[in-house]
Order: structure tokens, then C-alpha cells, then sequence
């Protein structure tokens, strides 16, 4: 055998190798047909200095003419490497600018998992857009899913002047409750020691740690998220496969309702979507519509501007859906102004 096909034969080995090494929500995967290619740059944190990597996609008239910014945040154990093409398509079929920010990477770090740092490297990356491209002031949406949709509603809570509109998918509302969830006869499994590892121990260690859980958690938050249209979704199954209950969802919506003086979803009804996995006696709003995407609504309930979600499904998304309802804002942004 030639010495050239002897390095094809270990070309194709290696690229096998990689291919299936790894779990894939954390993994660069190569772009799918009609899907481009992100492009890859650095911004530095306006809290540490430090360089944050981010990945983007933006249409060539994004230069000249005012775009919408799609920024779409990665999942509690993944980074901006993570393969979230689905959610790229959609901004590319709506001529979107799509920003990828890495914001600490994985949530196993002090400074990931909702820290301020975080947060602030998320605005860097806005802030950095708004400087590379022509940003319409009046459309920058914010979508995640899992670990995105805690750090979404976080933002959301802690930033609502930043968003036109927000889209959370199955997202922990709080740390707290979700680290006494994923421990088992007093045994962590990794969930709960990734968030010890970002939050300095378990909850009730300290004062200290204790005012982290809570600055990172977004059921204390996102009650001042004013006018902010957010759409909160979760599918009904979610939990009892050691995900995030759906209790995460209906609670942080609970403090919009709060916010805005209007009924909140109740505990018979989060017992009975818990237990039943539907609700015995659905009021009007939860049957005014019939379907998201091919998914049964079970619940749907509006407080002020915002909405949740209650579907038949698991731990998962419909980013279809996602960007149908976000792309019917428009509401000025700080941070972001109109190029001539």
C-alpha cells in the first residue's frame, strides 16, 4: 500500500474519531448544507478583562442596513461551540443577525452559571455587534433552552432594557430548588455538583453563598422585567427524567403575574400538570389555542406582556414556534442606536 493511501485510511480514522468523541451539546460541529459557517471573534469583559469568544452569522446588508440581533444562548453543560443549528437556520431564513456568545462556557466555574460576569459578557457581545453591524434599535431578541433559558430569564430580570422580546425554553428558575432536585439520598449526581462548583457550596453554607443563589437565580428577578415581552415554554414531561420540572417555569412566571396584579397559576394546577400531567379543569385562556407547532397546549396563561407555555413534550424546544413570536416585537433597546 502507497504511503498516499495510508493517509487517507488515518485521515478518514481521525475524522471517525472525532466525529464520535464527546458529547455533542458541546462539541464544534461542522455546518450543514445550506446552513454558513459561523465566523469566530473575542470580546474583552468590561467587568475583568478578560477575552470571552463568541461565534456569529450576519447577512452582508447587515453592514449597511438596520438588522435584527438574534442572540441565542447555549445550555447549562455546553459553550458557544455548541451545535444550535437549528436555531441558526431560522435567523438566516429571516435575514437576522445571530450572535453565539460563550459567557464562562459551561456551568461548572465561579464565574459561569448566571454570575454577573456572565451576565456582563452577554452585553459585551451585544455591545460589540452594535459596533460591527448596522443593529436595528428596535429588534434584539433573546432565546435559550435548558441552561440558556435560566440564563435567558435571568437577563431578562436583570436586564430588560437590553431586549426587545425573550424566549425561554425548560429553564431553571431556581438554583436552590434545582440543586436539592438532583440530590438523592443525600447524593449529588452532576447537576448538583456543577452548581457547587459555580456557587461555592450548597445552599445554606453561608450568608455569602446564599446571596448568590439568589443574584443567580431568576425567580428573584424577573419580576422587574417591566414591559419586557417574555415567553416562558416548557414541555409537561420534563422533570421526571431528572431534567427541570416544570414547577421552574410556572413559578418564574408567577412572579411577572405578581408584578402585574394579575391571577397566578396556582399550586392545585402545577400539582395537577406535576402528577396528571394535564390540567382537570383548563380555563379559557389555556384552550384558546389549540396546538404549538404539532405539540397539545395544556396550559397558557398571559401576565402583562408575557406568556407561558405549558406543552406536550419533554426537555426540548421549537424554535419554529420561538421566532414566530418573536419576530412580532418591536421596542427600543438600550445600548443599540440606529446607524445613518
Amino acid at each position: 500500500m502507497n504511503s498516499r493511501c495510508v493517509s487517507r485510511r488515518v485521515t478518514a480514522l481521525l475524522i471517525l474519531l472525532l466525529c464520535s468523541a464527546g458529547s455533542a451539546a458541546a462539541q464544534s460541529v461542522e455546518p450543514q448544507p445550506g446552513i454558513p459557517e459561523l465566523q469566530e471573534t473575542a470580546t474583552q469583559s468590561s467587568l475583568d478583562g478578560e477575552q470571552q469568544p463568541v461565534r456569529y452569522w450576519a447577512p452582508e446588508t447587515a453592514a449597511t442596513q438596520a438588522t435584527p440581533l438574534f442572540v441565542f444562548l447555549h445550555s447549562w453543560s455546553g459553550d458557544y461551540t455548541q451545535d444550535n443549528s437549528r436555531w441558526l437556520r431560522l435567523a438566516v431564513e429571516q435575514g437576522w443577525i445571530f450572535l453565539h456568545p460563550n459567557f464562562r462556557g459551561i456551568n461548572n466555574s465561579p464565574k459561569a452559571c448566571g454570575s454577573r460576569f456572565a451576565r456582563r459578557d452577554i452585553l459585551d457581545a451585544i455591545a460589540w455587534a452594535s459596533k460591527e453591524f448596522n443593529v436595528d434599535a428596535n429588534r434584539v431578541y433573546l432565546a435559550g433552552v435548558s441552561g440558556g433559558g435560566h440564563m435567558a430569564m435571568l437577563m431578562a430580570g436583570h436586564h430588560p432594557e437590553h431586549f426587545t422580546a425573550v424566549s425561554a425554553w425548560v429553564g431553571i428558575s431556581d438554583l436552590s430548588e434545582w440543586h436539592r432536585f438532583h440530590v438523592k439520598d443525600g447524593q449529588p449526581d452532576r447537576y448538583a455538583e456543577m452548581i457547587v462548583a459555580s456557587l461555592g457550596g450548597p445552599p445554606g453554607t453561608s450568608e455569602m453563598i446564599d446571596a448568590e443563589y439568589r443574584d443567580r437565580s431568576p425567580i428573584f428577578h424577573i419580576r422587574k422585567s417591566g414591559d419586557l415581552p417574555i415567553h416562558i415554554y416548557a414541555g409537561v414531561e420534563d422533570g421526571h427524567s431528572g431534567s427541570v420540572p416544570v414547577r421552574h417555569s410556572l413559578e418564574a412566571f408567577n412572579q411577572i403575574a405578581l408584578a402585574h396584579q394579575q391571577p397566578q397559576v396556582t399550586e392545585e394546577e402545577m400539582q395537577q400538570l406535576w402528577v396528571e400531567k394535564r390540567l382537570l379543569k383548563p380555563g379559557p385562556s389555556d384552550v384558546e389555542s389549540a396546538k404549538l407547532g404539532d405539540r397539545d397546549i395544556l396550559l397558557r396563561r398571559h401576565a402583562g406582556p408575557s406568556t407561558v407555555t405549558i406543552f406536550q413534550g419533554g426537555h426540548e424546544s421549537l424554535p419554529d414556534s420561538a421566532v414566530r413570536w418573536l419576530q412580532q416585537f418591536q421596542r427600543p433597546v438600550k445600548g443599540v442606536y440606529a446607524k445613518p
